[in-house]
Order: structure tokens, then sequence, then C-alpha cells
């Protein structure tokens, strides 16, 4: 409520002053306050003890004051909401928005409030203060939505993490063709949760006559990294680009600012997912993965889905799916690993002579099974990757009988699996 205060006020002044130093005051006034909500509850902790760590290594020893307290529920998702209304009022690429109770839900409406995607004022506060009319076809297209969403974040994700977790929290015990296995099966978890949760948002608002902007663009079939990026988390990297990259100059600079904006931009979007090094390093990680296609100018190459208007891909296309898959895996080790440490030892583990052994895992039965679901749901993703989500159009020309088939299967897999309750990963940013 505090936070939603001070943006309304903040943009009304920033709006009606003519005095560019005024503006200045209540625009920054604004962005340090959300921001230092932003670092005192997420990232307090982290920087004590980093600190306490670097100077014990100096042979000092301190006992600072750390923080037990409860991160505000969707806090990284709604500053930013907060963020970019100011910044935009402020370079009056909108007017200061004058009703409060439509500003207030535009911060804090509840399908994206907690694990996004990350609005903006220009796109989401026209909907909420036009009047909307029940639309039939748009409910049902929502409803499709949702439904996809939940088979993504329950039969996939739910079931991966299974397997995800036991590994990675056991990662000592086991060969290194297990910790690979591991690793593909967090990357599957990660998407369909987050994925999954951004399905059921944007079907969810869809129903309320709403439209979100999209968070994922099938990820996994793009063909290079800065292609991913273009379809992974897609509100938060152009978030990042609009309101950070091209302030720093963006692409229309010298060579060097443009790998100093690049790194800035990856840093900073590891850094915004936790206080945790095994984030920053992630992000690290992905700012190299891009640097050839940014050094190169290459970062443009793959705009359209992969064999758009084809059913197969070509062999080329083939391996820079896999390779980009590969590297994007690699990275998801320290996304998930509890520490740096944990995440060496689990990448030096798949880097031995046991790469070259069998998998042995308990539960092979059930894991046949997954593997059966996981190819499903990567043929459906195929079929319908030209479509806003996987079974947008899928089905719609077949017969009602066989439509109505297909989403019935969806939804009995969903009950079939849905016994064990898994958190949604994006809760905790």
């Amino acid at each position: 409520m505090f936070s939603i205060a001070l943006d309304f006020f903040s943009g009304i002044k920033i709006a009606e002053s003519s005095n560019q130093t005024t503006r200045k005051f209540w625009f920054w006034l604004s962005i340090s306050i959300n921001l230092g909500f932003l670092g005192f509850f997420k990232y307090y902790n982290f920087f004590v003890e980093s600190f306490t760590e670097g100077v014990a290594n100096f042979g000092f020893k301190i006992n600072p004051l750390t923080l037990d307290i409860l991160l505000p529920v969707g806090i990284s998702f709604y500053t930013f909401h907060g963020l970019s209304y100011v910044i935009d009022i402020y370079k009056e690429r909108i007017p200061a928005e004058k009703n409060i109770v439509d500003y207030s839900v535009f911060v804090s409406f509840f399908p994206l409030l907690v694990a996004g995607p990350i609005e903006r004022a220009t796109h989401l506060l026209p909907q909420i203060k036009r009047e909307r009319q029940f639309d039939y076809e748009k409910a049902v297209d929502g409803l499709r939505q949702i439904l996809w969403g939940l088979f993504k974040k329950i039969v996939i994700a739910d079931q991966c993490a299974q397997y995800a977790n036991d590994i990675f929290n056991h990662s000592s015990e086991y060969s290194g063709s297990t910790l690979v296995l591991g690793a593909v099966f967090f990357a599957f978890q990660i998407y369909g949760d987050f994925s999954g949760y951004s399905d059921i948002a944007l079907g969810t608002a869809r129903l309320l006559g709403i439209d979100l902007l999209r968070n994922f663009a099938f990820p996994y079939f793009s063909r290079d990294i800065a292609e991913f990026w273009r379809r992974w988390h897609i509100s938060l990297s152009s978030w990042f680009r609009d309101y950070l990259y091209i302030p720093l100059g963006g692409s229309k600079v010298g060579m060097w600012q443009k790998i100093r904006n690049t790194f800035v931009i990856f840093l900073v979007s590891g850094f915004w997912h936790g206080a945790n090094w095994t984030f920053i390093i992630w992000g690290l990680l992905h700012a190299l993965y891009i640097m050839p296609s940014i050094i190169f100018q290459t970062n443009r190459k793959n705009i359209d889905i992969v064999a758009k208007g084809k059913f197969l891909p070509s062999i080329k296309e083939v391996f820079q799916v896999a390779l980009t898959f590969s590297l994007v895996v690699f990275a998801w080790i320290f996304f998930r690993a509890n520490n740096v440490e944990h995440a060496l030892d689990y990448i030096s583990k798949i880097f031995s002579s046991s790469l070259f052994t069998s998998v042995k895992y308990d539960g092979d039965d059930f894991k046949k099974v997954l593997f059966l679901l996981l190819f499903i749901f990567m043929a459906i993703e195929w079929l319908g990757r030209e479509n806003q989500f996987a079974i947008a159009k899928l089905g719609q020309s077949w017969k009602p009988v066989f439509r109505y088939l297909f989403y019935y299967m969806i939804l009995i897999a969903i009950f079939w699996f849905c016994g064990k309750k898994e958190q949604f990963i994006y809760f905790q940013f």
C-alpha cells in the first residue's frame, strides 16, 4: 500500500510540475525508496554476509546483525511495475493516473502479482480504465490457456521436480550421467513451472477481458542464446532492455560499450532473481554465451520461430537447437544449486569418467512414464509453436468429439498427477 501511494502521488507531482528540479526530486525519491525497499528486504543479508566473509579473509572477525524476516509477496514484480510507471511519466511517455483505484489495480492485479508477467502502465492501465464486456470466445481461449498452464505445472514441472530435487540434493551419490539427467529434469521443471504459471495468469486475465504481456514463446526451440532471451521471461528481458540497456546506450555505441551494457544487463538479471552468487554466475554465463552474437552482430539473425511453416526442422536447425539447449541446461545448474561450491562439485562430477556410465536411479518404471510425458509435451509444443500457446489452435479443426476428448485427456492427466504439491519456483523471487 505504501509503494502504491508513493508512486501514485510521485507520478502526479512529476506530471504537474514544470520545474525540472522538482520533477527530478519526485522522480528520484520514488526510484530510491522503491529500490531501497527491494534492497533491504531481498539483499540486506546477502551484502552483510558477503562483507563478513570478505573481511574474514584478512583476519577480521565480525558478528553483524542479519534479518530474519519474510519477503513481501511479489515485491520484485510490483516494484518493477511502479518503477516503469514513474519512469514513463518522467520521460513523458504517459500521463499521470488520477484514479488511485485504477492505479492500485494496475500494480496489484492478482493474476500477475506473485510471479508476473511484469506489466507496463502503457499496456495494462488503459485496459483497466475502459469498460469491459464478457467475450465468450476470449473466455474460452483463456480457459484453454489455463488448462495448458496447469498441465505444464502439475504434469511436467512437478513430476520433473521429484527427480531434479533428489538428484541435486544428493548429487554426491550419483554418476555424471545421472547428474546430466538431473540438470535436464530441472530445465523442464523450471520451464513448465514458470511458463505454466504465466499461462494460468494470462488465461485468468483473459477471462476478465484483459490481455497481459506474453511471457514465453517456446524458448527451448531457440537456435541461439539471443533468440532464447527473446523467448524466455519476455516481460523481464524487455523491461531491462527498455529501462536499463537502452538508457546505457544500447547497441548504438561502440563495441566495448555494447559489451559492457550486455554484461550489466545479465548481471542485474541474475541479481534480480535472488541474493546468491549462483544467480550472478548464471547471469554471467548467459552474458558470455551471447557475446559471439554481439561481437559478430548476429543477435537478430533468428527472429521467426524455428522451421516456420514446416513440419520438421533442418539438420542444421536441429544442431543449433540442441547446442543452445545444452548451454542453457549447463547454466541452470548454477541457478538450481544451493551455493557455488555445490554447483562446481556437481559440474566436476559430470565431467568425470562416470559421465560415460549408464544412468542409475531408483524408480526407473516411473522414469519411463516421465520420459513419455516429456515426449508428448514437447511434441504438442512443437505442433503449436507458431501460436500464442501450444494448444491455442491445436484441435480447432477437429470434430468436436475428438477436440473435447483431447481436452479431457489433458484434464485427466492433471488430476492423475496432482497428488504431490510443489510450490511455484518464481514465488521466491
